[in-house]
């Protein structure tokens, strides 16, 4: 498991766009029958990907959770982005469609995934907080996901939000997570931005035309800096980091948080007026 360590905003103003990809952005999650995970020290974040075969793939433990198996101390969540999946969570069994997630509890034992379409293997995007409580292990699908419709053409941000693990929806200890697509013709994400102290954010992009990218806006309000971000690509979103995308034409991504409190309304908004 790779380890990415928190920057504070005195690095981030010395840092060149090398430095800034090599500590906020995730570029290579899937490769086919692995576990790519990567540990972020931030809010001790586990995000990870994987494309498994048609034969199970379990999720093992690594050495750097020091734990007995990887949900001993955690929940985790899992979007499926490709063909149809089958997980298995001690014993009970799953079917993921596209775009179906699953929660799995702390204290689950053991957790496996495999492809049952090998033209259409899955594609997990996974995502994992510390839990100090267990919660039931279940399936939510893009149609049970409670959805905000947010933006207008006119502005380029019209937009979909799905809540599937929230405070509303299906429970968890910390880990808040959704999906928000934009409209044909819309390229803005989560703007006017904002910032939220006490949860720190990832965001996986995807639906991003091969031959276009995202640029994400990330930093201060006042010291902003941009990273450019193709599909099936991840960005790192400290707490005191604005979190806000421009795409080469309409596109979607996960997003994923954990921290002190699970109130997605829990936002410092940032007027546009004051971002340099």
């Amino acid at each position: 498991m790779q380890i990415r360590y928190a920057v504070g905003t005195e690095q981030y103003q010395r840092m060149s766009t090398e430095e800034l990809r090599r500590h906020f952005l995730l570029e290579d999650l899937f490769t086919p029958g692995n576990f790519n995970l990567i540990y972020w020290e931030t809010d001790r974040t586990v995000i990870g990907g994987v494309v498994p075969g048609a034969t199970p793939l379990r999720l093992e433990n690594d050495p750097v959770l020091a734990a007995d198996y990887f949900c001993e101390r955690r929940e985790l969540g899992a979007f499926n982005l490709g063909g149809p999946a089958q997980a298995v969570v001690d014993g009970q069994g799953f079917s993921l469609g596209e775009r179906d997630a699953l929660y799995v509890g702390r204290g689950a034992r053991e957790i496996s995934f495999q492809s049952t379409d090998g033209a259409n293997p899955a594609r997990l995007f996974l995502i994992s907080y510390p839990a100090h409580a267990a919660y039931p292990t279940g399936l939510v699908s893009q149609s049970q996901a409670h959805r905000i419709d947010l933006g207008a053409s006119a502005t380029a941000n019209q937009r979909s939000i799905f809540q599937y693990i929230h405070e509303g929806g299906h429970k968890s200890c910390q880990l808040v997570t959704g999906m928000t697509q934009l409209a044909p013709g819309s390229i803005w994400n989560t703007m006017p931005p904002h910032l939220h102290l006490r949860r720190s954010e990832v965001y996986f992009y995807f639906d991003v035309p091969e031959s276009g990218a995202v640029f994400h806006l990330m930093g201060p309000p006042d010291e902003t800096r941009h990273l450019v971000v193709r599909s099936g690509q991840a960005v790192l979103s400290p707490v005191w980091s604005i979190h806000a995308g421009c795409g080469s034409e309409a596109y979607s991504f996960i997003w994923a948080m954990g921290g002190e409190n699970q109130r997605f309304a829990d936002m410092d908004a940032v007027k546009l007026s004051d971002l340099k």
